[in-house]
């Protein structure tokens, strides 16, 4: 018999536990549910006093004190931390290394949240989260947190500004590494987290912190936790967001309103010709008409089959918007979802409503935005519809409004602005890509059932310059419930959902990356 010495033992573990990777870590599906359940409760007074710091963007105080919250709360669970400054305002990034062997995972979470006008909450401090249970006729009763001993029932919601939108997900978060810790399990893989400072105000910082700290931010997979569930409440994957560009245009008519009686069927209209303007870029089913705008979207028959499969209640769809029959762009929501779009979000002309006048106006705006896919580039959408406005025969001009020479030269003169820099693109992860099929079991074996896959949302999340820029898959995987009032008045988070979120993500860091 040999006996090795042991410091050579020691080397040999060493160089074992280096080498090879941890295998999978899976518990069973009452252990999950018990941990997800215990943690829940554990993690409410830590939820409670993060809600309770404000987190306006736009108070540089608010930002630091949010900051200092997450060095605590990150290095007590064993990650090193690090400021990440710009500009604008600081990110947060932290990092935990479990082996060095293992792929990274890079998670995106943001910290800050809208801006209240506390006067429309039901409660005196939107910053101070309450406890409310629901009662039968859909309001809702305050709840003492003392009572919250032994259980958390899941109609149970807390209100306060981000407790949906996104500081639920980053407790959610801590809470499943708490988790873990008392199961004795590691991460199955390395973890870099980067907290946004800024997501509501358009992540100004990020294309700065990505450029200076790109190093530190690279990763073999991107997972974003931030968003609601779909409707069905179903555990959800979104596998990438419509990018966003602007446009506002300005017809313009008499120099000032005019009488008309004195007027009418003389001054041209400005309201009427940008309303005809606007008619002419689309049909009667909601079809841009513009040429070239649909150009490079091909719906195979195998994403069509993943679309339709996403339970989409389109009768309750309907019903919740007030509406009775749909735009006829796709064939469902989901494919509707993959198309550019061309929207008009505002038009004002003249007074309306007791204020109305007998006048012609002096001016229409409209202003538009254009939803982008990732087939389509926005800076040749912009242009296709600048040259549809050309092809009506307007007289355009850009960031200015016409001279009095303009004015007495041309019929129908035009203004159209545009910014590139607060042009969003979009972005999209193939859903059977490494990345979409490891969360898509790691969540269908956490909870047993069926995953919606959503190729792609329809809102904008300013995340593409991560994909693109670090080029990192990212996927988005939503936790908070549907109904979560986010950005509005009374935001807040069912408590079923704050579990189910961590059982969620303890699935996700207990399922290794084939």
């Amino acid at each position: 018999m040999v006996f090795k010495s042991p410091i050579r033992v020691a080397i040999v573990l060493f160089l074992w536990l280096y080498c090879f990777p941890l295998k999978s870590q899976k518990l069973s599906t009452n252990q999950y549910e018990t941990l997800s359940r215990e943690y829940a409760l554990a993690s409410i007074p830590e939820l409670r006093a993060f809600l309770s710091i404000p987190n306006n963007a736009l108070i540089e105080e608010h930002v630091e004190n949010n900051l200092r919250f997450l060095e605590l709360a990150f290095e007590k669970r064993r990650f090193s931390t690090q400021r990440l400054p710009s500009t604008s305002r600081t990110a947060f990034f932290a990092e935990r290394i479990v082996q060095k062997s293992l792929p990274t995972v890079l998670v995106y979470m943001h910290f800050d949240g809208q801006p209240v006008d506390a006067r429309q909450w039901n409660q005196a401090d939107p910053y101070q989260p309450v406890l409310k249970r629901p009662l039968a006729d859909g309001s809702y009763e305050t709840v003492d947190w003392q009572t919250i001993t032994n259980t958390l029932p899941d109609e149970y919601r807390v209100f306060a500004r981000s407790a949906s939108d996104d500081k639920s997900p980053i407790i959610m978060f801590l809470a499943a590494l708490d988790a873990l810790q008392s199961a004795g399990l590691e991460p199955s893989f390395n973890l870099r987290v980067i907290l946004d400072p800024e997501e509501e105000q358009g992540s100004k910082s990020m294309p700065e912190v990505i450029d200076q700290f790109g190093d530190l931010l690279s990763a073999d997979h991107m997972v974003i936790f931030d968003g609601p569930v779909h409707d069905s409440n179903s555990p959800t994957l979104v596998f990438g967001c419509r990018g966003i560009a602007g446009i506002e245009l300005t017809v313009y008519g008499p120099r000032t309103p005019q009488h008309s009686g004195h007027f009418g069927n003389y001054a041209p209209n400005p309201a009427l010709r940008l309303a005809q303007l606007l008619s002419s870029m689309k049909d009667e089913g909601g079809k841009v008409t513009i040429p070239g705008f649909y150009d490079g979207i091909d719906l195979t028959p195998e994403i069509k089959e993943i679309l339709a499969a996403v339970p989409d209640d389109v009768a309750q769809i309907k019903k919740r918007v007030g509406i009775a029959e749909t735009d006829k762009v796709g064939a469902n929501y989901q494919e509707a979802m993959q198309y550019p779009s061309l929207n008009i979000r505002g038009f004002r002309s003249g007074w309306v409503g007791a204020e109305a006048r007998t006048i012609v106006p002096e001016k229409a705006v409209a202003t538009l935005d254009i939803r982008l896919v990732p087939e389509s580039d926005g800076t040749r959408l912009v242009k296709l519809v600048k040259e549809h406005i050309l092809a009506q025969g307007y007289y355009l001009i850009e960031d200015r409004d016409p001279s009095e020479e303009e004015r007495l030269t041309h019929d129908k003169i035009i203004r159209f602005d545009h910014d590139p820099s607060e042009m969003w693109k979009a972005f999209n992860t193939p859903i059977h890509s490494k990345t979409g099929e490891w969360l898509y079991h790691s969540l269908k074996n956490v909870h047993q059932q069926e995953v919606a896959r959503i190729r792609l949302a329809g809102g904008s999340v300013p995340i593409a310059f991560f994909v693109n820029k670090l080029d990192i898959p990212a996927v988005l995987v939503p936790l908070v419930n549907p109904d979560n009032n986010q950005h509005s008045p009374n935001e807040n988070i069912r408590m079923g959902h704050y579990r189910n979120g961590i059982k969620t993500i303890l699935g996700v860091m207990t399922s290794s990356i084939e």
